[in-house]
């Protein structure tokens, strides 16, 4: 059976890989640092976008800095009513929730093992995070119109993190699938990932195609 390949390096030496659940789960390095970069880079895109919301409420005529063209224009998203769907600017979240990341990570790269039920509430938050962007994503496209480019670096990492924690949990089996459908899944890794950002390229594409075959 071919193991993941962000799961192949142990980020604790790999001698004591097989020990009971209840001693905790450690993570592949590759795992470990994909987890970090995410946790950074949805961290400065969730910091960018708060800034300029709350720059924009200052100001109604403030136009952010990535508001490129009609189609690219963040300050579209900022002003939409589902930019805060709790009542509070969305990327408040992502205040939080990315450092989370960054966290678990570090205490991984120092040795940290964790137990199930924390890999289970990791695969949950990732969960909600990619539930979220998918609903957001929706009302960009064909309710709001408009395409915010931190938005959807938030949405690229957060599917990464979602995606390879699910990898994570099914390889240590706290996530428990046939044993087809796990060596599938680490044999594949890769497929999930780049189909949904596929079909994700190819929905903003066929949305606004008549206005970047203009820029061609």
């Amino acid at each position: 059976m071919t193991t993941s390949a962000l799961d192949e390096t142990r980020t604790d030496g790999g001698a004591d890989d097989e020990r009971r659940p209840a001693d905790g789960i450690g993570a592949g390095r590759a795992y470990t640092w994909l987890l970090l970069i995410c946790g950074l880079l949805g961290t400065v895109a969730a910091f960018v976008i708060t800034d300029d919301k709350f720059k924009l409420l200052e100001d109604p005529n403030y136009t952010p800095a990535c508001s490129l063209n009609p189609i690219i224009s963040c300050g579209n998203i900022m002003k939409s009513e589902q930019a805060h769907a709790f009542g509070f600017p969305n990327p408040m979240i992502g205040m939080i929730a990315y450092p989370v990341m960054i966290c678990v990570a570090m205490g991984i790269l120092a040795g940290a093992r964790y137990r199930p039920w924390f890999w289970l509430g990791l695969q949950a938050g990732t969960l909600f995070g990619v539930g979220f962007c998918t609903w957001l994503q929706y009302q960009s496209l064909y309710s709001i119109g408009s395409l915010c480019l931190w938005c959807s670096l938030a949405w690229v990492v957060t599917i990464a993190a979602f995606w390879y924690t699910a990898v994570h949990n099914v390889k240590h089996r706290i996530i428990k699938v046939p044993e087809g459908a796990r060596t599938a899944v680490l044999e594949f890794h890769w497929v999930v990932p780049v189909l949904w950002y596929g079909v994700l390229i190819l929905l903003i594409l066929t949305r606004w195609w008549s206005y970047w075959k203009t820029l061609v």
